[in-house]
């Protein structure tokens, strides 16, 4: 029971951090801000280092991770797609990050109750991420 929590759990975290890094990639370009451009770049980078250690995780078990759902990747897509259309503003920028931030937050949460039994290393990088995602929530604010 604990390596099947454990790797349902990476699982999730990998969708979640590939997920993460996908929004922030898609709205850089637009960002005008050079303090929230570098925020961002800074959330992204930290990201991508823990996707490194739950693929580190993901290989102690054979697995190969899990992609974002691509419904939900595509629902993203086109809500940041017609947000910016309308307002391209470092506003809708952080409105969007901090939409995408509470989803992820609310789903890793869900994931931690749902898989208990996985191992003490798992839930740890699942608490940073949805520490990471918090933060970026809280750095947000001040462009809402």
């Amino acid at each position: 029971m604990i390596e099947q929590d454990t790797v349902k759990l990476l699982r999730e975290c990998d969708a979640g951090v590939k997920m993460g890094v996908d929004s922030i990639e898609e709205v850089l370009p637009y960002v005008r801000a050079d303090a929230l451009k570098q925020r961002l770049g800074t959330c992204r980078d930290e990201h991508e280092k823990l996707n490194k250690e739950i693929q580190s995780q993901l290989d102690r078990y054979r697995d190969e991770g899990k992609d974002p759902n691509p419904m939900v990747k595509t629902m993203s897509w086109v809500k940041t797609s017609v947000k910016l259309a309308v307002n391209e503003s470092d506003k809708t920028i952080a409105d969007l990050m901090t939409d995408g931030c509470n989803m992820g937050v609310k789903s890793l949460n869900r994931y931690l109750n749902q898989y208990k039994a996985a191992d003490e290393v798992s839930k740890d990088i699942a608490k940073r991420l949805i520490n990471l995602e918090e933060q970026l929530t809280i750095d947000m604010r001040g462009y809402l």
